[in-house]
């Protein structure tokens, strides 16, 4: 393990909490200070999924790899699916903001780190690197996550149905998470 492999792994594994702060950019429209909480509670969230799958060692391998597509499936779904929803179902001249409450930055940020619990268990054989690890992918998801609200506020000035399109990029995400951790 050396710091050129730690910096791959946080980014590939930020590229997710990105797609997903760029629909909540899209969605807001605006800067919102509470960029910075999401960018926070995401990367929080994939700095201490790798510390559960490290120290849960072999008891989580099989309970990750057959459970954790599923749950980012159905979270990820599901909350696309009401962005999807809301897209055709608002009113005239209503303008439509992102979701911050705290239940559903919660729900984003368990359905996108869910699969990086795994993480944990490839740092088993490098302790040295544990603390390192964590808290680079953390410190890059959360600088990951708050670009990707600010470009998806730039991208939001284009007059479109925003939305739906967070809406199915939030069910693709899920997908992808889905196939993949069913392919692996």
């Amino acid at each position: 393990m050396d710091w050129f492999n730690v910096i791959v792994m946080a980014i590939g594994l930020a590229m997710d909490c990105c797609a997903v702060s760029v629909v909540q950019g899209l969605n807001e429209g605006r800067w919102h200070r509470r960029a910075l909480l999401l960018a926070g509670i995401f990367g929080l969230f994939h700095a201490g999924m790798p510390l559960i799958g490290y120290y849960a060692g072999s008891l989580a391998v099989d309970f990750m790899h057959r459970y954790a597509p599923w749950i980012a499936l159905i979270l990820l779904s599901g909350l696309g699916s009401k962005m999807i929803y809301e897209s055709f179902h608002h009113h005239d001249g209503e303008t439509k903001r992102a979701d911050w409450r705290l239940i559903n930055l919660l729900t984003l940020a368990v359905a996108t780190s869910v699969d990086v619990l795994a993480t944990g268990l490839i740092l088993v054989p490098y302790p040295d690197w544990l603390y390192p690890a964590v808290l680079t992918i953390g410190a890059i998801t959360a600088c990951f996550s708050l670009a990707g609200y600010l470009g998806g506020v730039f991208i939001g000035k284009l007059k479109f149905n925003m939305e739906l399109v967070g809406g199915l990029v939030l069910i693709g995400l899920g997908v992808k998470i889905f196939i993949e951790g069913i392919c692996s």
